[in-house]
């Protein structure tokens, strides 16, 4: 679901910091070979990840989803000199790929691959980290907050993504539609947890920011 006319959200790139040609590169490159490409996080929010971590400034970063390395080209943009992002995907397909990106990058030396479960792999992690960036299994949200929020330090950000599920957090819902139903009490939850501080953006479809209390 587009949530603004096309037109406005081509204004609003046009009007946004431009995007970098490496990763004007990894869009058509992921448009062509992978599955599902709208998947990528794309232009305007990828500048606003850089922002938000540009703001941060992290020593270390967790992204749980890698897909293709768009949003951790952008994370990593906010690095301190010595910082340390690591990224973690699902699939070993898409390793190569992202490899090659991130090392025509000027973060290469500062992207750490991990290929498995998430969940499985977060608590092997001996980071603190100052962001976090979720975008990955939608049912495993909640677990996956859980699963980094102590490993976030207290100031630092989590970020969510895809939290509107295509508009469909708004609409009739029916009994089969498990994603939908946990996305939105993950949603309503996160706005009263004293634990963090929380605002949910509209940008695309729905970024949630939570700063850790």
């Amino acid at each position: 679901m587009h949530f603004l006319s096309q037109d406005l959200e081509d204004y609003i790139a046009r009007c946004s910091e431009e995007e970098p040609p490496l990763l004007q590169e990894l869009t058509r490159e992921t448009h062509l070979k992978v599955l599902r490409p709208r998947m990528i996080t794309g232009h305007h929010q990828g500048r606003v990840l850089s922002l938000l971590s540009r703001l941060v400034r992290p020593k270390a970063i967790l992204e749980v989803g890698t897909y293709t390395g768009y949003s951790a080209l952008c994370l990593a943009e906010g690095l301190q000199p010595g910082g340390v992002l690591h990224t973690l995907d699902k699939n070993p397909e898409l390793f190569q790929m992202q490899r090659t990106f991130f090392d025509r990058s000027a973060y290469g030396g500062q992207i750490v691959q991990h290929t498995g479960m998430a969940l499985e792999i977060i608590p092997t992690l001996a980071a603190t980290f100052d962001l976090v960036f979720i975008d990955a299994e939608k049912e495993e949200y909640p677990e996956y907050f859980e699963a980094v929020l102590p490993k976030t330090r207290r100031g630092g950000l989590i970020l969510l993504d895809n939290v509107l599920w295509s508009g469909k957090v708004v609409e009739p819902q029916s009994a089969s539609d498990r994603v939908t139903a946990i996305l939105n009490r993950l949603n309503s939850s996160l706005a009263t947890d004293r634990r963090v501080r929380t605002v949910l953006l509209p940008i695309r479809d729905g970024l949630t920011v939570c700063m850790v209390e």
